[in-house]
């Protein structure tokens, strides 16, 4: 069920076309919200609000902060804009936006018409925070690409919750944004993976496509129960349309938990059980002790035999996230507190600007 509490809007500190972040009163105790301007209306300082505490009465991290999902204070709320595709279909907050696909677009006949995506190459991650360092290396190497985003449903839906894309689309490092599947508020509303990723190819010109879900990920701590497994079929779907394929790993020597110790469980579940086309997996050079422990990882398994692997030295992610100013964090740790995640991130990064290069 969900958790349901009235409260008041106390302050609004940030406040962009699409989110609004608010301190609402509930009782006497003042605490964070999140309002979605398209999909909640517009909200100001007094409002009365009804928002979901949900995550908040879990403990949970990423996403831990409440949601607006009715302003009592607004009492006109009328059908606004064009299309009639359903996101969110069949809950409480469904709601319709203006797919690419669908008749009344003008990329419609654009999409009937696509034939390949013609080698365009597709970067396939797992995790929010692998969006930023991939798209600032290749970016800090080849200022001129144009680089789209798709973002998936397996994390946070509403795109505007990560700062991370404001940010990067603010400095220039990805251009366009697509959501799919229930995901919502990109550039481009699509219905699945397969138009998404025709749509980045033949609407918006992409030299390069970045896929990975939202902020946060669902796991359980069993082998298939975790929302990365859909790297695997994303994958397939890239080879599929003849895409040029990169599976970006997950690398750490720093989290605690044992699977994801070295080469993370999610990418050889990926990789040697989920994906049945071949792909190319870039892997970071490090220190020849953690090397050998990833080359132990990976021998074990079929990767070797059912998919292009290649070492690259991925170093180079500390100059290009220093260049952008960014300042990204996976599970809680920066840069320097896990530096193998990152030159992970980087490797993949600069193996995508070689192949631009010889694509030329």
């Amino acid at each position: 069920m969900l958790s349901l509490k009235i409260g008041i809007v106390d302050e609004i500190y940030k406040q962009w076309e699409d989110i609004t972040w608010i301190k609402v009163k509930i009782g006497n105790k003042e605490e964070q919200a999140v309002n979605y301007n398209k999909l909640t209306g517009g909200i100001k300082k007094g409002d009365k609000v009804v928002i979901n505490t949900t995550a908040v009465d879990l403990s949970l991290g990423t996403g831990g902060t409440h949601f607006v999902i009715y302003n009592l204070s607004v009492k006109d709320k009328k059908l606004k804009g064009e299309g009639h595709i359903i996101k969110l279909r069949y809950t409480p907050m469904q709601f319709k936006c203006f797919a690419a696909e669908e008749q009344e677009s003008p990329y419609h006949n654009i999409i009937k018409k696509f034939k390949s995506l013609n080698g365009l190459i597709v970067a396939v991650g797992t995790l929010h925070s692998m969006l930023g360092p991939v798209a600032a290396m290749i970016k800090w190497l080849k200022p001129n690409v144009k680089i789209t985003y798709i973002m998936t449903d397996g994390g946070a839906l509403p795109l505007p919750f990560s700062l991370t894309v404001k940010e990067l689309k603010e400095k220039g490092i990805i251009d366009k944004t697509i959501t799919i599947g229930h995901s919502f508020g990109g550039d481009y509303e699509c219905i699945n993976i397969y138009t998404g990723l025709i749509v980045a190819k033949e609407v918006i010109k992409s030299d390069v496509v970045i896929i990975t879900m939202g902020p946060g990920i669902v796991g359980t701590g069993t082998k298939y129960g975790f929302s990365g497994i859909e790297q695997g079929y994303i994958l397939d779907a890239v080879n599929t349309l003849q895409g040029k394929s990169f599976a970006i790993p997950r690398i750490s020597f720093k989290d605690k938990r044992l699977r994801h110790s070295g080469l993370s469980h999610h990418t050889i579940t990926n990789l040697n059980e989920i994906t049945y086309s071949r792909v190319n997996l870039i892997l970071p050079i490090l220190d020849n002790e953690k090397n050998k422990i990833i080359l132990n990882q990976i021998e074990s398994s079929k990767i070797p035999k059912k998919h292009n692997i290649m070492f690259v030295d991925g170093s180079q992610i500390e100059k290009a996230l220093r260049y952008f100013r960014l300042n990204i964090t996976t599970m809680g740790r920066k840069y320097f507190d896990d530096k193998e995640y990152f030159y992970a991130l980087g490797a993949t990064g600069k193996a995508i600007a070689h192949q631009l290069q010889q694509n030329r």
